[in-house]
């Protein structure tokens, strides 16, 4: 009999995998983790991996086994993968009766000619494209509780898409106007794979732009927001700290509005989701507000005219957009409140 509660972690040494790790271990509802990576080195606990871990509670490191995972109790399983290996496992787990919490990117759109053209690989797991939810619980709580596979978002595309969202429902962007996104993220969101560009002298008292036009999260952006690719501009740098993703964005609107309005707007469409945190109009948060945290918090100007707004969103890279993220989806498939081990 598999047990929800009973969770298999796949890929824990990255910087993304150690941050569930952190939240996972102190989460009243789990009963177990269990840690899965291609080398254990003779280490039987994640604690000898990582020993700021240890009196956190137990973590089993086991060698990587879809037979081992299959053969438990377990019955989630998150993948804290490259997008080949979570295409390649994601539907083994299914099969075997796991639900699955992917944070890559292999299943975040729903067909595969999106992800083709913007991940430049072939979609062996195309079948299964249309039976994942995307993880934005702010947006799609009731499809991500019953899910089987959630897709967790990438970490620039929830920076944009929680503040656009409510504009493009409320039909206050003007078409034809261009939206721009300027987006600067802290290293750890390239990853922890070695690369002459991350090096400390190469990041250090610098600060860069890179992939624009093709970033790999500018097709969730577009779809969960409904613009068109033309009216998009989304640009991403890499800012010299570790985590943190500040998001400025500005939008030309339909109508004319007020700050309240604005303001009000926001606050009825996030009324009820604790993870996103709406500052007053003419205040603005900064990466320091949400380092560290699962939170969202979206702050905004408006012109004297009423026309022209900008958004600031910020939000950690390795929370809210990525594994603090993975905890508010696994919570809804537990039927738990949705913030528990996150506050």
């Amino acid at each position: 009999m598999r047990d929800p509660r009973n969770i298999a972690v796949i890929g824990v040494t990255g910087y993304t995998g150690f941050e569930l790790a952190t939240l996972l271990l102190h989460h009243a509802a789990v009963t177990q983790s269990t840690f899965y990576v291609r080398e254990t080195n003779g280490h039987q606990c994640l604690s000898q991996l990582f020993p700021q871990l240890r009196a956190r509670g137990e973590a089993p490191l086991r060698p990587l086994s879809l037979e081992a995972i299959t053969s438990s109790v377990a019955g989630t399983a998150f993948l804290a993968t490259p997008h080949e290996v979570s295409a390649e496992l994601a539907p083994r787990l299914l099969d075997a009766g796991l639900r699955v919490i992917d944070l890559s990117g292999a299943f975040r759109f729903s067909t595969p000619e999106t992800f083709t053209s913007w991940y430049k690989l072939p979609t062996p797991h195309a079948a299964r494209l249309g039976e994942a939810v995307y993880g934005l619980p702010e947006l799609y709580a009731d499809q991500i509780r019953g899910a089987k596979l959630v897709a967790n978002p990438g970490c620039y595309a929830t920076s944009v898409i929680l503040p656009l969202r409510p504009l493009a429902e409320a039909n206050l962007i003007a078409p034809l106007q261009n939206v721009i996104c300027d987006c600067k993220s802290g290293a750890t969101g390239a990853g922890k794979d070695p690369r002459r560009d991350l090096h400390f002298a190469e990041v250090d008292e610098n600060f860069r732009a890179y992939n624009l036009f093709s970033h790999r999260h500018t097709p969730e952006i577009l779809e969960h927001t409904g613009l068109p690719e033309s009216q998009v501009v989304f640009t991403t740098h890499l800012l010299p700290v570790a985590r943190g993703i500040l998001s400025t964005i500005y939008v030309s609107l339909a109508s004319k509005q007020t700050p309240e309005s604005i303001e009000q707007l926001y606050r009825q469409y996030y009324a009820a989701k604790r993870m996103v945190r709406i500052w007053p109009a003419g205040k603005l948060p900064e990466l320091q507000h949400v380092a560290n945290t699962n939170f969202s918090d979206i702050g905004f100007a408006l012109d004297a005219q009423g026309k022209r707004l900008i958004l600031v969103s910020c939000l950690d890279n390795l929370g809210k957009g990525a594994a603090g993220q993975a905890i508010q989806n696994l919570n809804l498939m537990l039927g738990i409140e949705e913030h528990t081990g996150l506050l």
